[in-house]
């Protein structure tokens, strides 16, 4: 499947959305949804930044721009207060991140200092100062105001004049406009304006001159360090939510049992003995603490061979316990174990053997709806000299093969005698909890018209397991 750039918001939209349909026919295909989530990068989305001054829509009687469109001078006289030379960037701020932030260099006060900072949106008039009308917001360094619209400024921060460096920025996680000087922060305020936002400087008295820096030079203002206590900010305010000890047990043991791991789980049981009451799991949708232990031994050796790359052990395995389960060789399940012994061989650098194994076992399932694209992805592996490092290279890490191992899993469970739902097989309470966290990051973003960054849980996951790591060696 050829790697784009969809965003995770996206994928994670569309298996949600997905998984419903595909359980009813398949409850396999499922785990083929879930494979198709790791051939998109995570990360963030891509969006056009300001790179220089729109010197088309500028207020060009009022001031000199520069050959590199990254330089204003006022040459005018400032005769009133429509006399404002003002321009926006040649792109409005990107809004699919934590924060956006550029910053001027004030190279010449001039006569009287009135230089300003902010944003305004495309319907701003471009005779006045930003903060003068509204839809804009701006930071004015003769009197160090902060204007918001009606043109009355109010008490923010200290004056800015020649030599010193004044950055804007918009958080989009609080919503706010921040301002800082020479690398310290002045102070944020609420944004309340909607749609795209320019970042725009203004000047308007004689000789003044400054230069914008859009990114291209390092910034005065430690940005890299203003995002991560923005991150640590939020991470704290989830950190304040107590859980009862019982509720985060129930969820980890349920976990445990779901997905076979037996020793983790016993060992977890006499870590918690101490301290935790015994708990059974209560039955949600037909499927309880007995229906979750079913086979519990099997589903771990499965789970340890197909975690080891043995595909053909395992492929054993179930066709002695449980023949039902590979039965239909074009099944999801069929494929999923096909497409890793296939994996497994281009892994081993056993080449031909991988080819022979692609044309009987990978060949039946390519003009079938749903898996012409990862087979292709699987054999783009053959065409690379490093694999790991081609768009399919994600079919080569450890986390492919947790998703075979997840299905079989699900599957096995699925056999049991007592299952009333398909759903309650596919994933633990603790995995259907981070799924209701998701939509409710996504639903989140959607209310703040898309602003802020897209809700990645792996990239979460990661960056709580690693502050956890750097705390423990302290």
């Amino acid at each position: 499947m050829t790697t784009t750039n969809t965003t995770a918001a996206t994928t994670n939209n569309t298996a949600i959305n997905s998984s419903s349909k595909n359980v009813n026919q398949d409850p396999g295909s499922y785990f083929i949804d879930v494979a198709r989530q790791y051939s998109s990068p995570v990360g963030g989305e891509t969006e056009l930044e300001p790179t220089e001054l729109n010197t088309v829509k500028g207020s060009g009687g009022f001031l000199v721009v520069s050959i590199d469109k990254l330089s204003v001078k006022y040459t005018s006289v400032n005769l009133h207060g429509h006399d404002v030379g003002v321009i926006q960037a040649d792109r409005p701020a990107p809004e699919k991140r934590l924060v956006y932030y550029f910053e001027i260099h004030v190279k010449n006060a001039g006569a009287r200092g009135q230089i300003a900072i902010g944003f305004t949106n495309h319907t701003f008039k471009m005779r006045r100062q930003p903060g003068w009308e509204a839809n804009s917001y701006g930071y004015h360094g003769d009197d160090g105001n902060l204007y918001r619209g009606p043109g009355t400024g109010e008490a923010f921060g200290p004056t800015f004049t020649t030599n010193d460096t004044v950055g804007a920025g918009i958080n989009y996680a609080s919503q706010e406009f921040f301002f800082t000087k020479n690398g310290a922060l002045v102070g944020a305020v609420y944004k309340d304006m909607k749609g795209l936002l320019f970042p725009t400087v203004a000047v308007h008295s004689q000789n003044e001159e400054i230069e914008v820096n859009f990114g291209k030079k390092p910034f005065a203002f430690d940005l890299k360090e203003y995002e991560r206590q923005e991150t640590m900010k939020q991470q704290m305010k989830v950190d304040k939510i107590s859980l009862p000890p019982i509720v985060s047990y129930g969820l980890v043991r349920s976990y445990l049992l779901h997905n076979g791991y037996e020793e983790t789980l016993n060992a977890f049981d006499v870590a918690s003995k101490s301290n935790i009451p015994p708990i059974y799991i209560a039955q949600e949708n037909g499927s309880g603490e007995q229906d979750i232990a079913y086979a519990l031994a099997q589903r771990k050796a499965l789970r340890q061979l197909i975690r080891n790359g043995e595909i053909d052990s395992a492929f054993s395995k179930l066709r002695e316990w449980y023949p039902q389960i590979v039965q239909d060789e074009k099944s999801a399940t069929c494929f999923l174990l096909h497409s890793q012994k296939f994996i497994e061989l281009v892994r081993a650098g056993a080449l031909e053997e991988a080819v022979h194994y692609g044309r009987i076992e990978l060949a039946k399932f390519f003009k079938l709806p749903g898996f012409e694209d990862l087979v292709q992805d699987c054999v783009a592996l053959l065409a690379y000299e490093k694999p790991h490092q081609c768009s399919a290279g994600y079919l080569l890490e450890e986390s492919q093969r947790e998703i075979v191992a997840d299905a079989v899993n699900a599957m096995i469970l699925l056999t049991g005698p007592n299952v009333k739902d398909a759903q309650s097989c596919l994933r633990s309470h603790l995995e259907r909890l981070l799924r209701q966290l998701t939509v409710c990051c996504l639903e989140r973003r959607s209310l703040n018209g898309g602003q802020g960054e897209a809700f990645h849980l792996h990239g979460a996951l990661k960056l709580n397991s690693g502050k956890r790591a750097k705390c423990s060696h302290l």
